[in-house]
């Protein structure tokens, strides 16, 4: 069993119909999908893949040796007592977001740039998606979006857009860490730039985890909860995770297109079948993010019936 794989570029042309099925199955069954003749240039891809690992080596390995992940587990060799680290990922994290831009890494020459170009085009492949979303839905052209964007004025978009750059370094003992622990994400519609070389990412399907298999310059699409609130349920949100591996430096950007913290978010009237109720309450998407933070690796279902409803 493997996620699916859909090619993008037909949204446009006589297999239209069936590319919006496809899509539509996707969402509804896995929450998980990958996409491939996107339209980001591949010559982009290829920058973007350089670039984030000439980062990780120059800026990013030699602080990792010394972090909280390689002490924790040094400690736990030490007592050898059988345990597994539960609380503590096997990763190397920065993030990018517009308004942070000062605080990007800095001694990579062409960072900057290539990754401020690759994010717009990001961006604009997440608004395509949510479109798709919307019609698959029955929901009016644009309707995801403006939900995301609440008071937006003058076509300045107030949604949360960030992009998390992660590696994943080879581990001594990968039994006894996570790469990442299993969680569903909080937001809308995420947009994974993953290693074409070293696998690690799973998705949880009737109970079994399956490899997100390496896939070389394709974009693997998740929905996050919002989306499964638009949606009344039709499309969930997955359960994800990332193994640590002995070898290979898995490198991993996830862009998050997420709700403004101001947004107000609750299922879609006409994306709840007639007849049915709504299943999830209407809620400020800040207020969700304030119970998420301390329950990102626990059950999802609590996460909803936690948050303060309008």
């Amino acid at each position: 069993m493997a996620i699916p794989v859909i090619d993008f570029s037909k949204i446009n042309g006589e297999e239209r119909e069936k590319t919006l099925s496809e899509i539509a199955k996707a969402c509804e069954e896995w929450g998980f999908f990958q996409l491939v003749n996107h339209g980001i240039p591949l010559e982009l891809l290829d920058k973007v893949k350089k670039l984030s690992s000439d980062c990780y080596k120059t800026e990013r390995e030699e602080a990792f040796k010394t972090s909280n992940p390689v002490k924790l587990l040094n400690e736990l060799l030490e007592k050898n007592s059988g345990e597994k680290l539960e609380n503590v990922d096997w990763e190397d994290v920065f993030t990018l977001f517009d308004n942070n831009q000062n605080e990007w890494p800095s001694n990579t020459s062409g960072l900057k740039e290539t990754m401020g170009e690759y994010r717009e085009e990001v961006r604009k492949l997440a608004s395509k998606m949510m479109e798709v979303m919307d019609e698959n839905l029955g929901l009016p052209k644009g309707y995801i979006k403006k939900a995301f964007n609440e008071g937006m004025e003058d076509g300045e978009e107030t949604a949360f857009f960030g992009t998390k750059v992660s590696h994943y370094p080879p581990c001594p003992h990968p039994g006894l860490v996570n790469g990442l622990r299993a969680h569903t994400d909080a937001g809308g519609v995420v947009l994974l730039f993953q290693d074409d070389e070293y696998d690690g990412l799973q998705v949880l399907k009737d109970d079994e985890w399956i490899d997100v298999q390496p896939l070389p310059n394709a974009i693997v699409i998740n929905t996050g909860d919002q989306i499964e609130v638009l949606s009344n349920g039709r499309y969930k949100s997955a359960w994800h995770r990332v193994l640590a591996r002995e070898e290979g430096n898995r490198r991993s950007i996830a862009s998050f297109y997420n709700p403004s913290y101001k947004a107000a978010i609750g299922p879609a009237a006409v994306a709840a079948e007639e007849g049915s109720e709504n299943k999830y309450p209407k809620f400020v998407f800040g207020d969700y993010m304030d119970v998420y933070a301390n329950q990102k690796f626990m059950p999802k279902e609590p996460r909803f019936l936690a948050v303060k409803s309008l």
